[in-house]
């Protein structure tokens, strides 16, 4: 049985955007599905972070997903533990550009190191909108560019949330399933 953990973002919760919807459906197919509730945005610190997902014992069975801020916190996993694949959606590193840069800063203003998140981890997807009002393209693509991988473009999906209309993430569970 593999283990999925679904990370959320800056204010996010469990029962948010698609979150709820993907763990039902990975649940159909056998996996053991985890959205833990991240201390946000008061008290939201990389090292408080840390400290809920080691509860979940990350290891090389484990498939990570992150949304928005969720994605630069599961590249800060990898550096520390081996996973079976990363999915980053609305990803970033550096500053962000938004509203939310302070609160991010220990999670992504660093040096990342790259050479060790792809040890650990050999497969990674990367989905950015054309649109996200928070998360500019750009940041996607770097992100895509330091693992290697391609970069899945999709066209009007906003920030992947609920106010895009994403209470369903198909592409996103497709891509999950065949790493399964």
């Amino acid at each position: 049985m593999r283990k999925v953990i679904i990370v959320h973002g800056v204010g996010g919760y469990p029962e948010e955007n698609w979150f709820p919807w993907m763990k039902r459906e990975l649940g159909k197919v056998g996996c053991e599905v985890h959205v833990p509730q991240f201390p946000t945005p008061q008290k939201q610190t990389l090292e408080r972070w840390m400290k809920v997902i080691e509860k979940y014992g990350v290891d090389g069975n484990t498939v990570l997903v992150g949304h928005s801020l969720g994605a630069p916190f599961v590249l800060n996993v990898l550096e520390k533990y081996p996973a079976h694949a990363a999915f980053l959606v609305a990803s970033f590193v550096g500053k962000a550009g938004n509203d939310f840069d302070e609160g991010m800063r220990s999670f992504a203003q660093r040096d990342f190191n790259w050479e060790r998140i792809r040890k650990n981890c050999r497969k990674f997807y990367v989905f950015h909108s054309d649109n996200d009002p928070y998360i500019k393209l750009e940041k996607g693509e770097e992100v895509a560019q330091k693992l290697g991988a391609k970069l899945i473009l999709v066209k009007d999906a906003g920030h992947f949330n609920a106010k895009a209309g994403y209470l369903e993430f198909k592409l996103l569970l497709e891509k999950i399933k065949k790493e399964l």
